[in-house]
């Protein structure tokens, strides 16, 4: 029979890997650092899945709180998150962040065991999302997502996910366009053979046909595949301005010119295969800037930190809506732990709500009867009452995402398109000037030919290829140090800053790394007492003081209870011992303003644990390493606490400023913009949303890719802050490699320049042109890019 102890060996959790406690749970001869992971394990073993450990040393994840999951039965919330349903079946897809590795995908993918109504499990894991199907007769939504948690899967649900938003992915009609172009390429180098070898005059019906059927292949090619660089130039042209696509248009209509006046009057072979394959490989060049991350999204709104439905109270009966439904006048009932979805008045109860996500103030607000309760605070103690006075859409949290303001009039053109108007201008005067010379002479037929071939063989193509193949190589780089940057657009904005600006909490600080502290002193048998009480709490911030404690042994505890919202209490060795926050302590007992874990024993007072967040690593560093070459700056949302630490860090010009609003962090960024600063502003929450979304370039920190980061350009691991001025200078070193590359370019062009102008360039010349200095840029950018990435310290 298996046994559950308590057992004293040193070890690490079977199930999750933490470092175990001197007191842990055992069951079947392994060791589990509290009852969640215990529990996932009993429940695996009982349907014979415990081959979840063989492909990985302890892959699963700590357990967190059960949450309410009624919403789930409601069938209009239903109908959003699933993706069909017919008579018997149902599919629907999920969002798991603690996906990881090839344990979670065989666990998933047998879930049948644990539920034979699940018929059917599909992982994604590169956006950590799991396809579910399953008999919605024999098993509902609710129980599968209880599965889900039971076994360390929380699915992730939020408003974004009923929210049918297009994916900024590739899309499918670039797709198509890339395999219609390399299909026609193909057959035209294939028709084109017998030209290159000189065959084509040995047969004339063979090669007139030839002729025609590349003619055909080139129809599609330019008036599908190649339809929106002339949509672009059109574009451009109307906003009297010159960008990159303005001269590829030309090109490609010269060319597919070329090729139709030389097929129908019988002049040459025309320049084909030089169309077909210039719009292929442009294609694919915008193929590589488009690509992105799947499995990070960079354009979260409040939408991916609220719930998707909220408690009502209606006749006194508890009933579940969506968000959406959310109407001036409702009654919502909001538990501990939940979130306020909408601005509203506190009617019932005792508020004290943790609004760190959107002020960046620590401590907890209490709220009084009657007081305003503004959306995205997260209720700290009992259930409260609210009445809604504006609905989730309007709200003062939304309102930062609304803004039609946003980084108006503070965007860069590119490199390509700032080129273009100079590079276009300089291949008419010589397409001119080489028609001028030949009109001269007489000789009008040579004078076509020339004009059109200066402007063939003067193609910015690679120009057009090595920027995104470069930044592309960059994005690599950047990916494999913890850095994730939006697209190759964005990589061009970091190499063009002069301003930083940096949030405090959660940015130049940690949540990870953060220290337990006690104001006061505790015997070791008071401190073996309030670990034996905190041993029994679920509660995140009482797991880190027990873990702090880290105890040698357990006293049993009689009459244990939980004050929802206030804290714990038992009899342990005879002595009523209280853990939790101020407000379960008598008036005038304990400071209410100090936050953290207050300790009572038979009445008494004992202290306080209190989380003190740690500055990141190499923090001193990175700010002696920046303020050379920018304008540091600090908004802070918090109190001015660490405002001393912060001077001895930054130099006396830098700026300090605290106790700032979401809005105020806004306006700042704004009025640096309006003095002809290039913000790059780094914060965490959604107090910075404002200011992340107006910067720049805006780059959220995270201790964890996965979890909530606010609307931004790029996701920062923080444990990689060190590294931004090596991130910055390595996207800088990326446009001089744009550079060098536009002029190796340039002198291929100059060769074929050299037989346009006379009019002799042939098909195979150019066809021998373009491959060639193709394959010199993309092997010079990726070889570049590994000198200076490895030069930056970020490549081994």
């Amino acid at each position: 029979m298996k046994s559950s102890t308590l057992t004293h060996q040193s070890s690490v959790c079977y199930h999750c890997g933490d470092q175990l406690p001197n007191v842990k749970l055992s069951y079947d001869n392994k060791d589990f650092c509290c009852v969640g992971c215990r529990s996932v394990y009993q429940l695996l073993s009982a349907n014979n899945m415990c081959n979840y450990y063989a492909y990985n040393d302890a892959p699963g994840q700590r357990i967190a709180n059960e949450g309410h999951y009624e919403y789930l039965d409601e069938p209009s919330i239903i109908k959003q998150l699933i993706n069909y349903q017919d008579e018997d079946n149902t599919i629907v897809t999920f969002y798991i962040p603690a996906i990881h590795c090839s344990s979670c995908i065989w666990l998933l993918e047998h879930l049948y065991k644990i539920n034979a109504a699940i018929f059917s499990s599909r992982i994604d894991f590169l956006k950590r999302e799991v396809t579910i199907s399953y008999k919605h007769k024999k098993v509902s939504l609710r129980e599968i997502v209880r599965i889900l948690s039971s076994i360390g899967y929380e699915p992730l649900i939020s408003l974004q996910d009923v929210v049918k938003e297009k994916s900024n992915s590739v899309n499918k009609q670039l797709i198509w366009k890339i395999a219609i172009a390399g299909f026609s390429m193909g057959n035209v180098m294939l028709f084109s053979f017998p030209e290159y070898f000189g065959l084509s005059s040995i047969e004339k019906e063979f090669q007139q046909l030839f002729a025609w059927l590349n003619l055909a292949f080139c129809i599609p090619v330019t008036f599908y595949c190649a339809k929106d660089y002339f949509t672009s130039a059109l574009a451009s042209l109307k906003q009297h301005y010159i960008n990159l696509d303005t001269p590829l248009a030309l090109i490609i209509a010269v060319l597919f010119l070329r090729t139709a006046i030389s097929t129908i009057f019988h002049t040459g072979p025309g320049f084909a295969d030089t169309l077909t394959g210039l719009v292929f490989l442009l294609l694919m060049g915008k193929w590589v800037k488009q690509r992105s991350y799947q499995h990070i999204s960079f354009d979260r709104d409040y939408r991916s930190y609220f719930p998707i439905a909220i408690t009502t109270l209606k006749d006194h009966r508890e009933k579940p809506i969506a968000i959406g439904e959310i109407a001036v006048g409702d009654r919502l009932l909001i538990r501990n732990g939940e979130l306020v979805p909408a601005d509203a008045i506190l009617m019932k109860g005792e508020a004290w709500l943790d609004m760190s996500f959107v002020t960046g103030e620590a401590a907890p607000q209490q709220k009084v009867l009657g007081e305003m309760v503004y959306a995205g605070g997260r209720q700290m103690g009992e259930a409260i009452e609210l009445e809604v006075v504006k609905p989730a859409s309007q709200s003062y949290l939304t309102g930062l995402w609304n803004k039609d303001f946003y980084k108006s009039g503070v965007k860069k053109r590119s490199f390509n398109d700032r080129i273009a108007k100079y590079f276009s201008v300089g291949v008419f005067i010589i397409a001119f000037a080489a028609t001028a010379y030949w009109l001269w002479q007489n000789d009008s037929t040579k004078a076509w030919a020339a004009f059109t071939a200066v402007i063939i063989v003067a193609c910015p193509c690679v120009l057009a290829l090595s920027t995104p193949f470069t930044l592309s190589a960059i994005l690599a780089v950047f990916d494999q140090k913890g850095f994730y940057v939006k697209n190759t657009d964005a990589v061009e904005q970091l190499a063009d800053l002069d301003t930083i600006v940096f949030d405090k909490t959660g940015t130049l600080t940690s949540t990870h790394q953060s220290e337990i502290t006690f104001n006061r002193n505790l015997t070791q048998h008071e401190r073996l007492m309030v670990a034996s009480l905190l041993y029994n709490s679920s509660h995140p911030l009482s797991r880190q003081v027990f873990k702090s404690l880290n105890p040698d042994k357990i006293y049993p505890i009689a009459k244990y209870h939980e004050l929802v919202g206030r804290g714990i209490g038992g009899v342990i060795e005879g002595c009523i011992v209280y853990a939790g926050s101020a407000r379960g302590l008598s008036d005038g007992v304990a400071d209410k303003e100090e936050a953290g874990v207050h300790i009572a024993i038979d009445g008494i007072y004992k202290g306080c644990f209190s989380l003190d967040q740690q500055w990141r690593d190499g923090i001193d560093s990175l700010v002696k390493t920046l303020e050379p070459a920018y304008q540091l700056k600090v908004l802070s949302g918090d109190t001015n606490k660490d405002e001393e630490m912060l001077r001895s860090v930054f130099s006396a010009n830098a700026e300090i400023v605290f106790n700032q609003s979401p809005h105020q962090k806004l306006e700042a960024i704004k009025r640096l913009q309006e003095r002809g600063s290039k913000v790059m502003m780094l914060g965490d929450g959604l107090n910075d949303a404002g200011a992340l979304k107006q910067a720049n370039f805006g780059v959220a920190i995270t201790d964890n890719i996965n979890n909530f980061t606010p609307g931004c350009d790029a996701i920062l691991s923080g444990s990689q802050i060190g590294l931004l001025p090596q991130f910055i200078q390595l996207s800088k070193d990326g446009l001089k490699i744009v550079k060098l590359s536009f002029a190796i370019a340039t002198a291929y062009n100059l060769v074929g320049v050299y037989y346009a102008v006379q009019g002799t360039l042939y098909p195979l010349i150019a066809a021998i042109l373009m491959p060639l200095s193709t394959i010199t840029i993309i092997s010079f950018t990726s070889i570049a890019t590994r000198y200076f990435a490895k030069k930056n310290g970020l490549r081994g």
